[in-house]
Parts: structure tokens; sequence; C-alpha cells
């Protein structure tokens, strides 16, 4: 499945339970994080527990996937568990890019290609890497045009696009709610779709079924109430 939905919240605990029991979590640890939050401790907050479903599906999937000798990008990647988890699993090809200029005091940052810049305008060369994710980044003052157009620049012939976004089947609306700056989009099934079709106008397809049924809403913020989906895309 390479559309697939998040339909409860057990899936998230499972997923988590999963990644710990491989070694692979990286999320700060709660009590860590209290001391951080009220700077009585320094450094960054790795990870969110709310992800871990689509982290572990995304790890999974490149795992399965790309060999360990090819390049990976992570989009967004500030607090991102995706290019630690990587790089604990062999990867020595991962790359990381985000706004946030203390992207470059992330765990790994000397083994971990970390850069400052905005990923619709990455400074990589042309097909450069095997795959490029995203995690729950794409919903965030989004272009499709211009994200769509960079990813197929951006990745070698045969790579993949993997991103987990907010999502829920019919339209919720987002209208004057800004995070981070930029504004907020929930996907609905339509305007997945649309993403889709627009995405293959620029060589890039899905790999593979899709499934658009949600259960419940187990996610919920600024006073909405969704859920995640999860996509993958191959580049033609």
């Amino acid at each position: 499945m390479t559309l697939d939905v998040l339909y409860r919240k057990q899936q998230i605990g499972a997923a988590r339970r999963t990644l710990r029991a491989r070694r692979l979590s990286c999320a700060t640890p709660g009590w860590k994080t209290l001391l951080q939050r009220y700077r009585m401790l320094p450094g960054i907050r790795i990870g969110d527990r709310v992800k871990s479903w689509d982290v572990l599906k995304t790890v999974g999937f490149i795992e399965s996937h790309v060999a360990k000798d090819k390049p990976v990008l992570d989009i967004g990647a500030y607090a991102s568990e995706v290019p630690l988890i990587l790089h604990r699993l062999g990867y020595r090809r991962v790359a990381g890019i985000d706004l946030n200029p203390d992207i470059v005091k992330m765990p790994f940052a000397g083994a971990i290609d970390y850069r400052v810049g905005d990923f619709l305008h990455a400074p990589f060369p042309d097909r450069s890497f095997a795959a490029v994710t995203a995690i729950s980044v794409i919903e965030h003052g989004f272009n499709g045009e211009a994200l769509a157009a960079e990813v197929t620049r951006l990745l070698k012939p045969g790579g993949f696009f993997i991103a987990s976004f907010d999502y829920w089947p019919e339209k919720i609306s987002t209208d004057g709610q800004d995070i981070f700056g930029m504004s907020w989009t929930i996907f609905s099934k339509p305007e997945v779709e649309q993403f889709i079709a627009l995405a293959k106008s620029k060589g890039l397809v899905l790999y593979g079924p899709m499934d658009f049924s949600a259960g419940g809403k187990p996610i919920s913020c600024f006073g909405r109430d969704y859920t995640f989906a999860w996509l993958v895309l191959k580049k033609q």
C-alpha cells in the first residue's frame, strides 16, 4: 500500500513500541523533554510520539526498497527522527534540510549532511538522491507545483518520494490558522488526488495501490480532529 491512512490511536503506540524494541527510537524521553521545555536542560527535543506510525512506515519502506549505500534526503529535518534512525540502521549517505538554523546542532551532525535552507530550493545537484522523505512537512505552506518540481529534480530515476501529512477524506477548513508562520492544510481526498495528478505530470507516479478510507480521528490540533495519511511516489 503506497497511500495508507492511520485508523486509530493504538497504531501510534504500537509503532513506538516496535521502534523501541528494535532500538531505533530516537525521540527525546518525556522526562528530558520536560526539563528542556523549562530550559533546565540544553539540546534539541527530537521526534514527536504522535508521528510514530508514519516514522516507522517511512523507515520500513526505505529499509526494504533503498540500499544502505544510496543517498537519502529528509526535508523539514529539524528534530526529525528519520535521519537519525537511518544512520543507526547503517545508512551513511543521509542528508537533511530545514529553515531552522539549529538543524546543524542535531545529533550525528558530523555524519549526517544537515543544511540550513528552503527545501523547495534545495542546495543539492539534480538527481542527487535515491529517496526523499517528509514527515508531516508538506501541509505547512503547501505549494504542490513547486514541491513536485523540486522533488523530481532531486530524485534519481527510480527514486522514491515518501511523505506523511494531515488528512481527512472530507474537507476540514484551516482558514486563519497558521503554524510555524505558514498556512496549514488538512488535505482532503480530492486535494490528495489533485496533488497525485500534478506529481504525475512532473514524472512522479504512485508506487502501488491506494486506500483513502479513514476510521476515527485520532489526531487533534488547534480544535481540529483528523488523521494522518502516508504516500509513496516513484520517479519514472
